[in-house]
This record gives C-alpha cells, structure tokens and sequence, in this order.
C-alpha cells in the first residue's frame, strides 16, 4: 500500500511533521525556562528519544558509515551552538535555565536549516534513507548538548550546596 505512494508525498509530510514537532519543542523549551531544572529533566529527553534506534531494524532506514558520519558531525555541529547558549542561574534558591533571547532564533535557525536541507537533500537519498539520517543528526545533537548541559547544571548545583 504504502509503495504507491509517490516519495515527495512523504517528503511533504515527514517536513511538515518535523517542523511541527519543532515548533513543539521550542514552545516546551520556552516554557521550561519557568521552572526549576534537576538532573532528570535534563537526561530523560535523550534516553526517551534512543528508543527511535528502531527505525534501524526495518532495511529502508538503514543508512551506509559514511551516511551516519555526516549525520554524526552535523548534529554534533549544531550542539555546539546549542551547548553555548544553555546556561543556568540560580534563583531562589533554586537552578534555573537562564533566559536568553538568542534561545528562540538558535532553536529556529536550526529547525529552519534542517528543514530546507533535507529538502534538498530529498532528491538524492531514498525517503527511509533520509529520515535515517535525521534521527542520527537530532540524536547526535541532543546527546552532547544534554550532557554539557548535566555537567554544568552539576557545578552550579555543587555551588549552591556550598554557599
């Protein structure tokens, strides 16, 4: 049923999803910022998204080394941005994410230079290919980003037991 379906239909609709769940995300992000941060808020959302590996067991998402490579440089890439606007401060006693307005145009930026590259990129790998590729990107950027982002909600968090 589903090999009917020409590929730019699924182009159209995993882009129009993935700028959908983006928007999600960054509305989730925007409003975290209210509320207290603990070293699970920060750890679970990789942890939960690892179970997406899946995709791997089915031939069409499989993708070759060098594929995952790419994938691997651009996600960690783009966590480096993400890993330099993360900070926290402490507010009553309490660690927050420190509100930076650059945060909302990253986030954007981001999602809008994914989107159009997998546009572009949609005419030269199969459809399972390409969302193969893009669940490593997102898995490669989130992974690093969470992990400074523990590290340092670790420091601050020794900080305040001290003072």
């Amino acid at each position: 049923m589903l090999a009917n379906i020409p590929s730019q239909y699924f182009i159209i609709g995993s882009t129009i999803m993935a700028f959908l769940m983006g928007l999600f995300v960054m509305v989730v992000r925007i409003r975290s910022q209210k509320k207290p941060v603990n070293a699970k808020k920060i750890l679970i959302p990789p942890i939960a998204m690892s179970s997406g590996g899946l995709m791997f067991i089915f031939e069409e998402f499989r993708v070759t080394p060098i594929q995952i490579l790419e994938a691997v440089a651009v996600g960690v890439l783009f966590s480096t941005i993400l890993i330099a606007t993360s900070k926290f401060e402490v507010r009553d006693a309490e660690i927050y994410m420190k509100r930076s307005k650059a945060f909302f145009f990253i986030l954007a930026g981001l999602l809008i230079f994914r989107v159009l590259l997998k546009v572009y990129l949609s005419d030269s790998f199969d459809v399972g290919e390409l969302a193969g590729m893009f669940w490593i990107l997102a898995f490669s950027m989130l992974w690093p980003w969470r992990i400074a982002m523990y590290f340092r909600y670790k420091k601050v968090e020794k900080s305040l037991i001290a003072a």
